[in-house]
């Protein structure tokens, strides 16, 4: 008996309309699905995101609570070095596991219970005790943040065909990044300004990542070839033997420029106010930008994530140029400046957001796709940390100066990703 392939039904058809999909090309049953269940769980977890932002949301908390501000400036360090290092770790153990969607599912939750465990620390505890808390629950949370990202781009990419997976993160961050927006609004208004509402967000951060676990385990995810053997990803050997892995990775190393940028165009804006009244308009401008931009980049992406490295390396070095020159013809601080280059710069963030993602995907081999990302990410994380040092060593000189590195590291990361191999290649390729 032939085996015959199930047939499309509604869910199928509005994920086809989502992904743009062609009429000879509509996603079966299983795989429409799938694809909305992975855009409701993303748009749950990116709001989460949003909700307890260390550049935001817990600096504004620790500061409230007393901590002390050596507390505070480590909770950057800790979410994003604890996001990408580990990640080479639990490549070990996707490859050896049969169904991917767990290791996902049990990352989001410990996402939601380390960020429940910070809401509860803001409530009981006060000064060192409670900066040294949120700074526990926050490596927890970072720590299960990378085991999210290390299984998500494998079970994506063995459940949603190529050309459908970049308009899956695309508009999920599109439809999150208006949540986030409503929340930067609140915080810049004032209202927001007690605890008591700034935990209650955080708490619902956690509810969200919960919720998004329990969704995603209803995923249909087909078994993968189980390695027993699976150790940690030989790091060294896959970037000897992949020179496009290597290449891929230098341009995203040099495109790390468009998330480490924007403090500095604050700075260089000399504006006034309060740390979460400036704070709360960067999260607007890139909320702002991820609402426009996200879904548009992510189908762009489908069609060559290459060339949406390559804009968005051209955009973030124009913006930062832009900044400097306005800085030249003292606009800097006039009202518009910083917020308008802002929001360009970060239309090129949420472009290098979506084409790395979907580029690296689409490259990666078929069973090895955790340990292309695990080596990726843990290259990038070794990166940031010296592209932080190097962008801090300019800006000690002058916020300028850090502009300008970073606008010429953007440059060349654009153009190094025209030497980008095409990975878009196969409309209906799912594995």
């Amino acid at each position: 008996m032939s085996h015959v392939a199930p047939k499309p039904d509604h869910a199928a058809r509005v994920f086809a309309r989502i992904a743009g999909a062609g009429a000879d090309n509509v996603p079966d049953q299983v795989e429409g699905r799938n694809g909305l269940r992975f855009i409701a769980s993303l748009i749950l977890t990116k709001i989460a995101d949003g909700l307890i932002d260390p550049k935001l949301v817990l600096s504004w908390l620790m500061t409230a609570l007393g901590a002390p501000g050596y507390l505070a400036a480590a909770l950057v360090p800790i979410r994003e070095a604890g996001a990408l290092v580990p990640q080479v770790l639990f490549a070990a153990l996707v490859n050896r596991a049969r169904h991917r969607k767990w290791i996902w599912v049990v990352g989001s939750v410990g996402q939601g219970l380390s960020a429940l465990a910070i809401a509860l620390t803001g409530l009981l505890m006060q000064g060192v005790a409670a900066g040294v808390v949120i700074c526990l629950c926050l490596a927890v949370l970072a720590i299960s943040r990378a085991a999210c990202s290390v299984s998500i781009k494998d079970v994506l990419g063995r459940t949603i065909a190529k050309r459908r997976r970049g308009a899956v993160t695309g508009l999920a961050g599109s439809v999150a990044s208006f949540g986030v927006v409503i929340f930067a609004l609140l915080l810049m208004s004032g209202l927001l300004q007690t605890r008591g509402p700034v935990l209650l967000a955080i708490a619902l951060a956690g509810v969200f990542w919960i919720i998004a676990a329990t969704l995603f385990a209803t995923v249909n995810e087909p078994e993968a070839n189980h390695d027993a053997g699976a150790g940690l990803p030989p790091v060294l050997t896959v970037l000897r033997n992949d020179r496009h892995l290597r290449r891929f990775i230098l341009v995203r190393g040099l495109l790390v420029s468009t998330a480490l940028a924007p403090p500095w165009i604050v700075v260089l804006t000399g504006e006034h106010g309060t740390l979460l009244t400036r704070l709360g308009a960067l999260v607007l401008a890139s909320a702002a930008a991820s609402f426009l931009s996200s879904f548009v980049w992510g189908r762009l992406s489908d069609r060559s994530s290459r060339w949406v490295l390559v804009l968005s390396g051209v955009i973030a070095a124009a913006a930062l140029l832009t900044m400097l020159g306005l800085k030249g013809l003292g606009l800097a601080g006039t009202f518009w400046a910083g917020p308008l280059v802002l929001f360009v710069l970060m239309l090129a963030y949420h472009g290098v957001r979506q084409g790395r993602s979907t580029h690296l995907v689409d490259m990666s081999p078929t069973e090895g796709r955790a340990t292309y990302a695990a080596i990726a990410n843990l290259s990038i994380g070794l990166i940031l940390l010296s592209v932080g040092a190097f962008g801090g060593s300019l800006g000690a000189l002058a916020p300028e100066w850090a502009i300008a590195g970073f606008a010429l590291m953007a440059a060349a990361g654009g153009a190094l990703a025209l030497s980008l191999r095409e990975v878009q290649i196969n409309d209906t390729e799912t594995e």
